[in-house]
């Protein structure tokens, strides 16, 4: 047998060494995941954790803004964050999120060409964003509650109406009115319904905005970006500023409990504003294999397709049709008819200068401050996921 030399020896060494750092530094079986509050599949973390033995903590949060300060502070320690894109943008503005590897991700291959040309204004070449759901800001209703709380009054062609007009809220407060609790929700919806560019930047329309929240104010009893499913499930409240899909949910949930609430979303005549919600990567995600794993998980058609049919919101995944109940595909509320699809406003680019909440998005701060545009004062609401 030959000897090894003095050289062969210190490769030798050196790959083990080597082999032994890599080994050290490969990474443990946990994930930690923040997302929207009800925004998941019943089974899904249980089945990822059962297929790949990596522990996950799940985490919920009930607005962008919440996301967005964990964010900027640092070492949040979530491997998935699920933001929606046009915050998703500030992100990866400011270094905040790392890039996806799509080679480590054999699934992304089922994802909808027209939903990543979408994601593609904000994150050219889709090299951070991967859509998790999508939908759009509405309003839903208690079909009886409202119909008996307006009285005489005839349903509006324009379901935007029945939250901006007085004539129509004054009369749905008596069986609870809910608002988003987001002034990033909340003011751009203002802005539509008064026909302005919903995320203008002309100080004269955010007066405007100003100007119609403060006479609506009076009527809302509820201000939850979470809690408002349950309220309409079991009548608490008629009317809502939500989102398309958790009004869904709250039908789902009136059904499932017998409630003997007939809760609806409504397609706003004037179009309304769409959102798509996305799977990022902090740029200091302890786990970022594991984040690679729990996207490429999602991606499949079977399990992506679960999340619709538990949500009621769209997903990007062409492999998930086959997956989706018949139901849920023919809803017009989950996946909008083409005539709707094109009335509704995707969200652009935020601006990263300080805002007021009724502000264009590059005012100075000091020009915000002790505006007429005032904060409207709420309370805050949260809910655990499904």
């Amino acid at each position: 047998m030959k000897l090894l030399s003095r050289r062969s020896l210190a490769l030798a060494s050196l790959a083990l060494a080597l082999g032994s750092g890599a080994l050290a530094q490969e990474e443990e079986k946990v994930l930690n995941v923040y997302n929207w509050s009800d925004y998941i599949g019943e089974e899904t973390i249980r089945n990822f954790e059962k297929e790949t033995g990596i522990k996950v903590r799940y985490d919920n949060f009930d607005n962008n803004e919440i996301v967005h300060a964990k964010l900027v502070a640092g070492r949040s320690g979530y491997d998935v964050v699920v933001p929606s894109s046009n915050w998703a943008k500030l992100q990866i503005d400011g270094g905040l999120l790392a890039k996806i590897e799509k080679n480590r991700i054999p699934n992304y291959k089922n994802l909808d060409p027209g939903v990543q040309a979408q994601l593609a204004r904000l994150d050219p070449g889709n090299e951070f964003m991967v859509n998790w759901l999508w939908g759009f800001t509405t309003v839903g209703i208690n079909v009886e509650k409202v119909k008996t709380a307006l009285g005489s009054t005839t349903m509006p062609a324009n379901a935007w109406d029945l939250i901006f007009k007085p004539e129509y809220i004054s009369k749905l407060k008596s069986c609870g009115v809910s608002f988003l609790d987001s002034s990033s929700e909340v003011v751009p919806a203002a802005l539509h319904y008064l026909g302005k560019p919903p995320f203008s930047k002309e100080r004269a329309d955010y007066s405007a905005a100003a100007s119609l929240l403060k006479a609506v104010r009076p009527h809302v009893t509820l201000f939850s970006s979470s809690g408002y499913i349950n309220d309409m499930a079991n009548g608490s409240i008629c009317l809502a500023l939500g989102w398309s899909g958790d009004i869904n949910i709250a039908r789902q949930r009136a059904i499932d409990g017998k409630t003997g609430q007939n809760i609806q979303a409504l397609i706003p005549s004037t179009g309304g504003l769409l959102f798509f919600d996305v799977m990022v990567i902090p740029a200091d995600a302890p786990h970022p294999g594991n984040a690679h794993k729990f996207i490429n998980y999602i991606l499949r058609g079977d399990v992506h397709a679960s999340l619709t049919n538990k949500v009621f919101y769209a997903n990007p995944n062409l492999e998930s049709k086959k997956h989706i109940k018949p139901e849920v595909a023919s809803n017009p509320t989950v996946f909008l008819p083409e005539a709707d699809l094109k009335k509704m406003i995707p969200a652009p680019e935020l601006s990263s200068a300080p805002r007021g909440p009724l502000w264009p998005p590059d005012a100075p701060e000091e020009e915000s401050k002790g505006h007429a545009c005032q904060r409207i004062q709420h309370r805050r609401y949260h809910a655990s996921s499904t």
